[in-house]
Parts: C-alpha cells; structure tokens; sequence
C-alpha cells in the first residue's frame, strides 16, 4: 500500500460505490479513479475487491449495467444507480452520519457523567 493510503473501512466500499454512481454512470476502473480522486488519493480501490461488490449491487437492484464504448474507443461494462440503489444511497448516507457523529462523542468525550 502506497503511503497516506488507507483501506476501505469495511461495509463501506458499497456506500462509495453508490455515492460515486449518484454522480454519472461509469465503468469499473473510472469508478476506481473516482473513488481515488473524491477521497484525496486516501483510498485506492482494487479491482479485486470493486467487481465483487458491482455484482452484489447488482444481485440487490441497486445497479445497473450495460455495455459501452470508452472515451478510449475500447467496450466496457458501464454501471449506473437504479431507483432502489438511489434510495439505499440516502438511507446508507444517513447511517454513516450516525457512525460519525457516534465515534466522534467517544474520540471527544472530555469526562463526567453526563
């Protein structure tokens, strides 16, 4: 792993997939990208790791896909958020503010007993 990178806490390469979908349809590797660029070059996807969870968003609705030719003139599968996936979008958002907001009362917890 590179230095200043970091792995995908675990349960959320599905949130950052969905998120980076909300924005436009894309194959795997530019989802990659995407993911790299949008978090500060913090996380770096695999494809090992991206495939398997396009096909589980898949097998649950919340994606799409359909093949398509690249800016680079090459066919590649291109992914694309359903209805369902985007209502999942909000609702996993929603969750990780709560995650959030949780682990920071305990990182900033100053004491007492309140």
């Amino acid at each position: 792993m590179v230095a200043g990178r970091t792995d995908v806490l675990q349960g959320t390469l599905e949130l950052l997939v969905l998120r980076t979908l909300a924005i436009e349809p894309m194959h795997g590797w530019g989802m990659a990208q995407r993911i790299e660029q949008m978090s500060g070059e913090v996380f770096a996807i695999q494809q090992g790791t991206l495939y398997p969870a396009l096909q589980r968003l898949k097998r649950k609705g919340w994606v799409r896909s359909d093949w398509r030719v690249t800016e680079n003139n090459r066919r590649a599968r291109y992914y694309s958020l359903t209805d369902a996936g985007r209502e999942q979008l909000d609702r996993e958002r929603a969750a990780w503010e709560r995650t959030v907001n949780g682990v920071n009362g305990v990182l900033n917890w100053a004491g007492g007993t309140e």
